[in-house]
């Protein structure tokens, strides 16, 4: 403010040089502050517009169905935003990429690219919905989408390949781009492994997952990374086993050393939201 006052006093004196009354040179720098100030209202309105941020993964994001475990991360998302931010969460447990977008239609049988073959290109309900023009994604929304860790099964339906992985997840972001909404694109988080006193990484897909956010230019949370170095700042290795909702791992993790209790589900939200703040996306505006 002791800055602005003195520019402009800086500028009723050069003014008043060029044989402008101080009075005029006063009245005309307050007309282009006041402009200026007019001019920039529409991007700080814009900054404050209501954001929908969908969610699309599986049960390691979804909302829990009933008691304390699991329950994903994304439960937890919302708490973290303001209220101009809606969590519509939309990731179903057991889901790869491909049975979330087309579910009901990936048979049990492999083709002879070594993919579950598809007995119809129909998009799930619920891809349909958030490609809805009128109640779906809409320009300036955000869609977080977080798969990898039933895609690794070696049998159909759940199974997906490398390339077919990276191929769907380009897709899911190209559909959001087209609807103006901005994709972001999550490793997929890890489970707890030991290696001695050292939590490990144990999820593949990081670099289809990547190789998807460079060809659509869409930002990259390495959720795998942040959560082993999470889990090593907790020091959760060497893995005691003591799960059940008592000590460390056991108000984290769920039993299965893979699934959230909600304080667990909490923390990695965290995670999340921290990296969106870090790689300065829009949407860190509306953190809380």
């Amino acid at each position: 403010m002791r800055n602005l006052r003195i520019l402009i006093t800086a500028l009723v004196i050069a003014l008043s040089s060029l044989g402008v009354s101080a009075a005029s040179a006063a009245d005309l720098v307050a007309t282009n502050c006041t402009s200026a100030s007019r001019a920039q209202a529409p991007a700080a309105q814009a900054a404050a517009a209501p954001v929908t941020v969908w969610l699309a993964g599986d049960s390691t994001m979804a909302n829990p169905s009933s008691g304390r475990c699991p329950v994903g991360w994304g439960s937890q998302f919302d708490a973290l935003f303001n209220s101009d931010v809606t969590v519509k969460n939309q990731a179903v447990g057991g889901r790869s990429i491909q049975t979330w977008l087309y579910e009901g239609n990936v048979s049990s049988t492999k083709g002879s690219d070594g993919e579950c073959r598809l007995t119809s290109t129909t998009y799930s309900s619920r891809w349909q919905a958030m490609l809805n023009a009128s109640t779906g994604m809409k320009a300036g929304d955000y869609l977080f989408i977080q798969f990898g860790i039933n895609d690794s099964s070696s049998t159909c339906p759940r199974h997906v390949g490398p390339a077919r992985y990276q191929q769907l997840m380009t897709q899911m972001a190209q559909a959001a781009l087209a609807r103006g909404a901005h994709p972001v694109l999550l490793t997929p988080v890890a489970a707890i492994t030991c290696s001695g006193s050292t939590a490990t990484k144990n999820r593949g897909f990081v670099n289809e997952t990547f190789a998807a956010g460079s060809a659509t230019r869409a930002p990259v949370i390495d959720l795998q990374t942040l959560s082993v170095s999470l889990y090593n700042s907790l020091r959760f290795c060497p893995n005691t086993g003591d799960y059940g909702g008592s000590g460390p791992l056991g108000t984290f993790f769920c039993n299965d050393h893979t699934h959230f209790d909600t304080y667990g589900a909490q923390r990695v939200a965290r995670l999340v939201a921290g990296d969106v703040r870090r790689q300065n996306l829009p949407l860190a505006a509306y953190l809380t």
